[in-house]
């Protein structure tokens, strides 16, 4: 996530020349203070840098030129000091190709009551001057979070923080490599798609090769650098001592097969990718330690070659970077159907990400009953508790969607017979809603997975994507989820 430091939002402010020179310096000077406390703030992940105020339809549209083509600009936070005459942003609007954020705020906190004066109202003009700016926004149908409240409010800032983190996953998506490892699993319909519609929608690329061209980089692995590295993975993680005598040679193969993808991923510019266990020619086992320690490291992942959940698990691994919590890919593997119990049993053949432990993961080697290989080695945990989402994209054919699920994490009984990791919880508002609007929406057996990542960050990234999102929570019924897929289909249907 190094490259993630780089990055930078643009404070922008409008006004106009009618006010004057003096009145400019101050709407200017006033500004930069708020541009400033923004880029001191814990919750702001990324630099905010300070721009000039516009005040003119050429300055709008060089400034907008300007953030298109800046590699380290992810999104404009705008906001309106004074009166903007609207008329004025069209051209730079209509060009803009990064997200921006709407700050409806304005300087002074109160109202000074006893020395309000004509100079205060011309200077302070931001409860009519957003006003302005958001007509023509809305006029010309460009989606945008509008944030209201004071500036140095946690609240303002809370709010910002989410919408920069996703402007953070969107611009990671537009220049965002994805390496699949074979095909899909053959036959299964959910995890295939339209690649080409996706680059377009997305702005990511997905790159096909034969497991023959990783076999290549994990043959170049040396005794040595895996030698090293599993020492690292002896303090790390709790592993038997009989493992590690008797079965030596197998972590040794599997710390191969990690390095040689990370080297592969490296030498591409991949920041995601996918594997499938049906295609698996010259390596001795299905990647399992390898796929939880990428993941770990920031890389998307999605298993079977689901390239749309690998896309995604980056997604939200670049949103919660820095964040307490994880992310994981994720399947929805069994049911407990207890009454008033009922819990989902969350995890994969191996590929669930550490971040997502409570405790230190064990270093497992099991047989595996698919992919023909030898037994693969993985990490086995428990997840932490409390709130999470679970997160599918989807192909419709005609538009993707997005599902969010809101779920609760509890603590698993020990599954002293099951050696994966797994993650236990109760889906919002229960299993009968949630698994029956989930299903109904069409949404997939693969996620994403996040404790650090919450809806509003996803409702800001659908809103950047122009992508549909519905939402499964405590106020969902089967009833109103039905008639807003209808909606939907109505709005996205539309010639």
């Amino acid at each position: 996530m190094t490259q993630i430091k780089s990055l930078e939002a643009w404070f922008v402010t409008g006004s106009q020349s009618l006010y004057g020179e003096e009145t400019l310096r101050q709407v200017g000077a006033d500004s930069k203070i708020i541009a400033e406390h923004f880029d001191k703030s814990i919750s702001v992940p990324v630099k905010i840098v300070y721009k000039p105020v516009l005040t003119s339809p050429g300055a709008i549209s060089t400034l907008c030129a300007e953030a298109n083509n800046n590699a380290d600009c992810i999104g404009l936070i705008t906001w309106m000091h004074t009166f903007s005459p609207a008329k004025m942003w069209i051209s730079g609007l209509r060009s803009l190709n990064k997200p921006f954020v709407h700050l409806h705020t304005q300087f002074n906190r109160d109202i000074p009551w006893d020395k309000i004066d004509m100079d205060f109202m011309n200077l302070n003009q931001s409860a009519h001057g957003d006003r302005e700016f958001g007509f023509i926004v809305s006029r010309l149908r460009i989606e945008r979070k509008v944030i209201v409240g004071h500036w140095k409010d946690d609240e303002v800032l809370r709010q910002l923080g989410v919408w920069l983190r996703a402007a953070m996953a969107w611009h990671d998506f537009r220049h965002l490599k994805i390496a699949r490892f074979g095909d899909n699993m053959r036959e299964v319909a959910v995890t295939e798609g339209d690649k080409v519609e996706a680059q377009i929608k997305f702005g990511y690329s997905v790159h096909g090769f034969g497991v023959g061209d990783l076999v290549h980089f994990v043959n170049q692995v040396g005794d040595k650098e895996a030698e090293t590295t599993l020492g690292e993975y002896k303090d790390k993680y709790e592993v038997e001592r009989s493992v590690l005598q008797e079965r030596k040679n197998e972590l040794l193969a599997a710390v191969k097969i990690e390095l040689g993808m990370r080297n592969f991923l490296i030498d591409g510019g991949f920041k995601a990718f996918t594997t499938c266990f049906e295609e698996l020619h010259g390596l001795v086992q299905l990647p399992g330690l390898a796929v939880q320690h990428l993941m770990n490291q920031g890389y998307g992942f999605g298993a079977e070659g689901d390239w749309k959940t690998a896309a995604l698990v980056r997604g939200l691994k670049v949103m919660g970077t820095g964040l307490s919590g994880g992310s994981s890919f994720m399947e929805d593997y069994t049911y407990h159907l207890e009454p008033g119990r009922n819990r989902v049993l969350g995890a994969h053949m191996l590929e669930v990400c550490p971040s997502l432990a409570i405790g230190k993961p064990r270093l497992e080697i099991h047989p595996l009953s698919i992919g023909g290989k030898g037994d693969p080695v993985r990490l086995v945990f428990h997840g932490e508790t409390g709130p999470a989402i679970n997160v599918s994209v989807i192909d419709l054919g005609n538009r993707f969607r997005m599902i969010v699920n809101e779920v609760e994490v509890v603590e698993a009984p020990d599954l002293p017979r099951l050696p994966v990791a797994r993650i236990l919880w109760m889906p919002r508002p229960d299993l009968n809603v949630a698994a029956g609007a989930w299903i109904l929406a069409g949404g997939a057996h693969h996620t994403a997975f996040s404790k650090a990542v919450t809806t509003e960050h996803m409702e800001d990234f659908a809103a950047m994507a122009g992508l549909e999102m519905v939402v499964i929570d405590d106020h969902t019924s089967i009833g109103s989820f039905r008639k807003e897929l209808r909606w939907n289909a109505a709005y996205y249907d539309r010639s």
